[in-house]
């Protein structure tokens, strides 16, 4: 069973990601920046899902961090802001890929698939 880390400081976003998630997942939850760099770096998942908005440390920053030890690791950035230019940031920081909020689940499956090749 391939693992996901799951950065996010809302705990509703939370819950919602693991109802989607936990029947096919490992999850792992981080909830700020430093914690989800920390745990990318001790359990090396198989994919992470990145809120950009975080406390601490930013989505930006703590995807900066982790590229730095685990390169080619899948780093889908998740924001609610859907403007222009908040997903060429989030992959100039290093995400693999960009989903807006609320996510659309049909859209992260196959963003998943995509990733872990499932």
């Amino acid at each position: 069973m391939k693992t996901i880390l799951v950065v996010e400081d809302t705990e509703l976003n939370i819950d919602l990601i693991t109802q989607l998630l936990e029947d096919d997942y490992n999850l792992l939850v981080a909830r700020d920046g430093i914690e989800g760099v920390s745990m990318a770096t001790e359990h090396t998942p198989d994919l992470i899902l990145m809120d950009i908005s975080l406390p601490i440390l930013d989505g930006y920053e703590a995807t900066r961090t982790i590229r730095k030890t685990l390169p080619s690791l899948p780093i889908i950035g998740l924001s609610a802001h859907a403007m222009d230019g908040h997903e060429q940031k989030a992959k100039d920081a290093g995400c693999t890929d960009y989903l807006t909020k609320p996510v659309n689940d049909d859209l992260l499956f196959k963003m998943l698939k995509k990733y872990l090749g499932e």
